[in-house]
């Protein structure tokens, strides 16, 4: 079964996957929210009242001896203490324990066995420190997944595992996930406020894992109806996947703290531009408000927006290489003085790929933010869809700011004059949707009047 949450380039999280971890990491310590606690109260007391009517209802000709239970309890907490994260999820490898669990125990009482495993190990991440009290017992909402195969085999009847029955194991499985989606995203919606499509998004990929346990669980099914002993074989695998996901985890966590660093570069670049040139500074930070808003306008994704934020922030660094008195002159400029200020962006793209990484990307970008639409631009000539889409936002609210803004030869021009000079260029110096998306942003609250 595995649950919803939410390093290095073999991770490449996206922004939105990166939130959702740390977010969920930051969880695991926190009390629960007052309405978390009650529609815990509602989901837990629901869950019991169905487990127990199934453990009455289900007939069963099965006794198994109190070790095959605890054994089975004990194999499954330790395997639900994995967990191995993937995208905005997380996955636990207790399938490998939940098959057998149907063919050792009265079907009717697996719920409640699976419950006790959860509990189990729940309790050992509470004493390890890793765990609020409170979300021990919010764990036993994982214990639902265990109902629909339950239901399915109990009307199925008890037998032996066989092959021929693979059409009655598959609807388990379609249970198994239909109920356990029900339930988590009906909770998330009520308790968290998540949509149940973005939930869905979530657990796709752990289901898919969940599928790919399934055959193994069964094969230690076949192995555990010999002897009880047998659910052991499915422990070597548990200790190899908990390797493999406490290097994934390091390398997240590795991830995450190149996040920051380059964040912190990109905001410490923005500084020493603004350090040598205020007005550079000031209107680069401007240049990110806007651009984010037409990344958000156009529907750009979560990568594409990180990335615009750090080119509208730093799409002027190549700049502290310009002197100030060539940057500041009142008078137009001299054809070597324009060709000093127009190697800015390839200054820019080198000083970025010196600090490699996510800001080497960015500085190939930052080349090209002052491409036209027409291909009459700098430094390479670019035109159309050929110059990045990010590089055509920033070009544009680059563009519409220095517009808005008081510069040593000229006075900020009023709104709607900007706003006509960029519809008049509308097609020769910029991408027509994106002038569309800016003037309509402005028009609906003006960010940089």
């Amino acid at each position: 079964m595995s649950t919803a949450a939410g390093g290095t380039h073999s991770v490449a999280l996206d922004p939105d996957a990166q939130r959702v971890i740390e977010e969920r990491r930051a969880r695991r310590l926190d009390r629960l929210a007052r309405r978390d606690r009650a529609t815990l109260l509602v989901s837990v007391g629901l869950f019991l009242a169905v487990a127990g009517a199934l453990f009455v209802l289900i007939p069963s000709d099965r006794h198994p001896s109190v070790l095959t239970v605890a054994l089975l309890i004990g194999a499954y907490a330790l395997a639900f203490r994995l967990d191995f994260e993937i995208s905005s999820g997380s996955a636990v490898p207790t399938q490998l324990i939940l098959v057998p669990m149907f063919f050792l125990l009265p079907i009717g009482s697996v719920p409640l066995a699976v419950a006790a495993g959860v509990l189990c190990g729940s309790a050992l991440e509470y004493a390890r420190g890793s765990l609020h009290p409170e979300r021990v017992f919010l764990r036993l909402l994982n214990a639902w997944h265990a109902v629909g195969p339950a239901i399915v085999l109990g009307i199925a009847g008890e037998s032996d595992p066989n092959l021929r029955h693979w059409p009655v194991y598959t609807a388990a499985l379609a249970a198994q996930f239909a109920i356990d989606f029900g339930t988590t995203a009906i909770r998330q919606w009520a308790a968290l406020g998540v949509p149940p499509k973005n939930h869905l998004r979530a657990m796709a990929s752990v289901y898919v894992i969940d599928i790919g346990l399934a055959p193994v669980g069964l094969a230690v099914a076949f192995a555990s109806v010999q002897s009880p002993a047998g659910v052991l074989l499915a422990l070597p695998l548990v200790a190899v996947l908990t390797i493999f996901a406490r290097e994934r985890r390091v390398r997240i966590d590795h991830e995450l703290e190149l996040r920051d660093a380059y964040r912190g570069t990109a905001f410490l670049l923005g500084d020493v531009i603004e350090a040598d040139d205020a007005y550079t500074g000031m209107h680069s930070r401007d240049v990110v408000d806007l651009t984010l808003a037409v990344v958000d306008d156009l529907g750009l994704s979560s990568s594409e927006r990180r990335d615009a934020e750090f080119a509208a922030l730093l799409h002027d660094v190549g700049k502290v290489r310009v002197p100030n008195e060539i940057i500041n002159k009142p008078g137009k400029l001299t054809d070597e003085e324009r060709k000093i200020i127009e190697r800015h962006t390839i200054d820019g793209e080198q000083m970025l790929l010196r600090v490699g990484g996510l800001l080497g990307d960015i500085g190939r970008i930052v080349r090209a933010c002052h491409e036209r639409w027409d291909g009459t631009g700098y430094p390479d000539g670019l035109a159309g869809e050929e110059i990045p889409i990010i590089a055509r936002i920033v070009c544009c609210c680059d563009a519409f700011n220095a517009m808005m803004s008081d510069r040593s030869y000229r006075k900020a021009l009023p709104l709607e004059v900007a706003i006509e000079e960029l519809e008049r260029t509308r097609g020769t110096q910029f991408d027509p949707a994106v002038v569309d998306a800016l003037v309509e942003i402005q028009r609906r609250q003006p960010l940089a009047a």
